[in-house]
């Protein structure tokens, strides 16, 4: 059996979710203070390159175990019916994240397409996530 091409299946994933481009997002931001916006990067991604202003972070490995009220990492900033934007870098990794939320009964969740890279590629605003983080890169 042939291994699955990655980006074909995120292509084909995306036609069953909402995508956003930025100006959904931004408009999004502006009209809903009650919005949760997801970075569900790696840690160091945002140390490194930052967030978009008003995310929360939550790493994709964890996301669904903070997002369980039956577990014991439940964050309670995960509601079902709440607005929940996702990204990741370039807009794969949030869609299958999106599917999950989706498939955990979260019925309000959507992906920014063109991912953290596109939001700063188009000059938008970034946070410095790094000035406040106590996590920091350590050279070799």
């Amino acid at each position: 059996m042939a291994i699955t091409d990655i980006f074909k299946q995120v292509a084909e994933e995306k036609k069953n979710i909402q995508n956003l481009d930025i100006e959904d997002l931004k408009r999004e931001m502006a009209e809903n203070p009650d919005l949760l916006l997801l970075d569900i990067r790696e840690i160091q991604e945002l140390v490194d390159l930052g967030t978009i202003p008003g995310a929360v972070h939550c790493a994709r490995g964890m996301m669904e175990f903070w997002a369980s009220p039956a577990s014991p990492y439940f964050r309670d900033y995960f509601q079902e019916d709440r607005r929940t934007v996702l990204f990741c870098a370039g807009g794969g990794r949030s869609v299958f994240a999106t599917q999950a939320l989706t498939a955990m009964g979260y019925s309000n969740v959507a992906h920014l397409e063109p991912g953290f890279n596109g939001w700063a590629k188009s000059n938008e605003s970034v946070k410095d996530y790094g000035k406040t983080s106590k996590w920091v890169r350590r050279s070799s």
